[in-house]
């Protein structure tokens, strides 16, 4: 948790400093985008003895879901995006005992970003972030056992790379993967049993405008 805060005061003190330098001017300032985003999570767990649950038992399913960003450049080079959708529902199924049931989650994500080639057609970029995942509506329950919850939140890092590609004048086609560190404890009767390391890959297609 210390190192995530590190890292969330690092990415606001430069979007602080990069707020202050000249924003670029022919493509105008602001991006916004939709994307569709597969979502493809790690699918690791600590084993549950007392259940007879081995490690790695514990899966979340895998969808696509809608994402829309909005970006903002401080310069040719830099910019900071956030990332949104709606609270998605996830199922969860444990090997050996089926569906267990179901939770929603609301991840949003701020990053910082480079543009490498930012006055050409094709412009690749890196960033890096934050990510806050909201966890609600947890509807989870071991036949035989009782109901089970996970923690409200999650917070970690976030990394991407992808690339912008100019189709028309303000139009953009856009590719992006994206790696958040996500995880839950996995709680029986609000004791911890188990940690769930989701770190989904999402891995995004989708189209911008610039203005």
């Amino acid at each position: 948790m210390k190192t995530s805060a590190k890292i969330l005061l690092t990415a606001a003190v430069a979007a602080g400093a990069l707020a202050s330098l000249p924003a670029r001017a022919d493509d105008g300032p602001f991006e916004i985008r939709v994307r569709a985003v597969y979502l493809d999570f790690a699918q690791k767990s600590d084993a549950i003895p007392s259940l007879n649950v081995p490690s790695d038992a514990i899966t979340i399913n895998k969808k696509w879901i809608p994402d829309i960003d909005l970006e903002y450049f401080f310069t040719p080079n830099w910019s900071s995006e956030l990332v949104l959708t709606y609270p998605q529902s996830q199922t969860v199924t444990v090997a050996g005992v089926g569906d267990i049931g179901t939770f929603k989650h609301l991840p949003p994500t701020l990053t910082v970003k480079y543009n490498f080639l930012p006055t050409s057609d094709f412009r690749p970029y890196v960033g890096v972030g934050v990510n806050l995942t909201i966890i609600s509506s947890v509807n989870l329950a071991v036949p035989g056992v009782g109901p089970l919850d996970l923690d409200s939140s999650s917070f970690g890092v976030a990394g991407q790379v992808g690339f912008d590609y100019k189709v028309a004048d303000h139009w953009f086609v856009n590719a992006d993967v994206k790696w958040v560190q996500l995880s839950s404890d996995v709680k029986f009767d609000g004791t911890k049993i188990s940690t769930v390391h989701l770190d989904p890959w999402l891995l995004g297609v989708g189209v911008g405008y610039r203005f």
